[in-house]
């Protein structure tokens, strides 16, 4: 009786619709579940997000979960995960697509998933890492262990929607350090973020990684721009 009293005064609602949750739904509805404009990115390779990095970074493997379009559903969904505290979304979303990824012969050796990071600054204003919250839903599908300490942000850097391609990939070029290539050493990564749009961030943590000693990198987000 409590349960239906709050749920009456203040119901949960789906992080991408707006719409309130049926008692069976959490933070996401069935209808977005099913209605999400997926890429199908990770079934094949050559597509889009990997052409990104061609010329760039020797990444195994690039995808994306969903098409992100100004004013969409998958906006709303991101901006609640960075910006609403709510975490929550970005696990459920990594549930969603690491169920998609054990379909794919790219990702299935992945040994340990590591999110972008955050600034310490930054995270401790936001009180998490969204990529971090994706990661660690990827790893409850995944046969892989998330890591947040190896890789890291050692510099604030503004933010980076204004910029060109390169004034981007010049904005992030030095600031990120492994902390400890013994753990990264012929091992197959999985590095993971929350959106991809030129890759700069992205292709920036994959050279250090290479760098370090990793075997190789490949990379899954949830959204990346639609065209």
């Amino acid at each position: 009786m409590f349960n239906s009293l709050l749920h009456l005064f203040f119901p949960r609602i789906c992080a991408s619709c707006n719409e309130v949750l049926l008692r069976k739904e959490a933070v996401i509805c069935l209808t977005c579940r099913y209605t999400f404009p997926r890429t199908n990115f990770h079934l094949y390779q050559g597509n889009p997000v990997e052409q990104l990095f061609w010329g760039r970074a020797p990444v195994k493997a690039a995808a994306a979960f969903l098409y992100f379009r100004k004013d969409g559903n998958v906006q709303e969904l991101i901006y609640a995960l960075k910006y609403k505290n709510a975490p929550e979304v970005g696990e459920e979303m990594g549930k969603l697509y690491g169920q998609e990824l054990k379909e794919s012969n790219y990702y299935n050796d992945s040994e340990l998933i590591l999110p972008v990071p955050l600034h310490p600054d930054k995270q401790r204003i936001r009180g998490y890492n969204q990529s971090e919250s994706f990661a660690r839903g990827l790893s409850q599908r995944l046969p892989a262990s998330v890591e947040n300490d190896i890789l890291m942000k050692r510099d604030a850097t503004g933010s980076q929607t204004r910029r060109s391609r390169f004034a981007r990939w010049q904005n992030v070029e030095s600031v990120f350090e492994v902390t400890d290539n013994r753990r990264v050493a012929n091992k197959n990564i999985l590095l993971v973020d929350d959106v991809v749009t030129t890759g700069a961030t992205l292709e920036s943590c994959t050279q250090h990684l290479l760098h370090a000693g990793a075997n190789s990198v490949s990379i899954a987000c949830i959204a990346v721009p639609y065209k």
